[in-house]
């Protein structure tokens, strides 16, 4: 009774040789989509950055993705291999992203661009964080679309259980929709709701911890339906290495959220 998985191409126009990956349409649409939306937030107390800043701090932001996360794809989830075969870190069109990584790119980029313009380190964060959400909702998709990152086997009578290309004939959970909804839709929509209020908007620090605590538990709890990556399989006390990345930003982001100080 398995859903059997939608035959889409990966790539969504080929010009000969050419391929434009669904992949790649995710994260032009994710940034751009971000960029429009940031510029609406800084219209808005505390006034985070001018919209000139929010242009020229999406090439800052698409830097950050792209480098952050794939280094931090081969030092957190393949570090054997990248070190035995170097040329792979370049070959990004093979697949190989982590969002822990490209977070950290991205958190390099709001420090750096804050010092060069002197900006409020904090109020720029909360508004970037208010922002991730929509990116990490079109990655999933493209995840989904690729049959990349799939589920663990189902149970027999779960009516939305999917045979995916590469996961053997076993009906599995298609986690990568789990995610799009946690990680993606629901923190957007919880991160725009708490930017609404201006008594936790103005509070500095406030909007980065509750994006960092939301993502860091919907990971944790989405990966208990994910196939974990072959090459690194069940960790400590049967975690997975997202979840184990994940638990940190659980608790910075609370720390966070706890110290934000009320506007004076």
């Amino acid at each position: 009774m398995a859903l059997p998985f939608p035959a889409i191409d990966p790539a969504v126009v080929r010009i000969g040789p050419i391929a434009i990956r669904w992949y790649a349409v995710a994260y032009i649409v994710g940034l751009i989509g971000g960029w429009k939306y940031t510029r609406w937030l800084v219209g808005k107390p505390p006034f985070a950055m001018t919209v000139e800043q929010v242009d020229d701090f999406l090439v800052w932001a698409t830097m950050g993705v792209v480098l952050g996360g794939r280094l931090g794809y081969v030092l957190f989830y393949n570090p054997l291999h990248y070190l035995a075969n170097p040329l792979d870190v370049l070959m990004v069109w093979q697949g190989g992203m982590s969002f822990h990584g490209g977070a950290l790119g991205v958190l390099l980029g709001i420090v750096l661009f804050s010092r060069r313009h002197g900006l409020k380190l904090l109020a720029v964060g909360d508004t970037i964080c208010t922002v991730v959400p929509m990116g990490l909702l079109f990655g999933r998709i493209a995840n989904f679309v690729n049959g990349e990152l799939f589920g663990r086997p189902a149970p027999e009578d779960l009516p939305w259980a999917m045979v995916f290309p590469g996961g053997g004939p076993v009906p599995r959970h298609p986690s990568q929709l789990y995610e799009a909804g946690l990680e993606g839709l629901v923190l957007l929509i919880v991160m725009h709701l708490l930017w609404r209020r201006p008594s936790l908007r103005l509070r500095s620090g406030f909007l980065s911890g509750a994006f960092l605590a939301g993502y860091g538990l919907a990971r944790i709890t989405s990966e208990f339906f994910r196939q974990p990556d072959v090459q690194l399989g069940f960790l400590w006390g049967g975690a997975t290495m997202g979840q184990l990345l994940s638990l940190p930003l659980l608790i910075v982001g609370g720390v966070l959220m706890l110290r934000a100080k009320r506007p004076a």
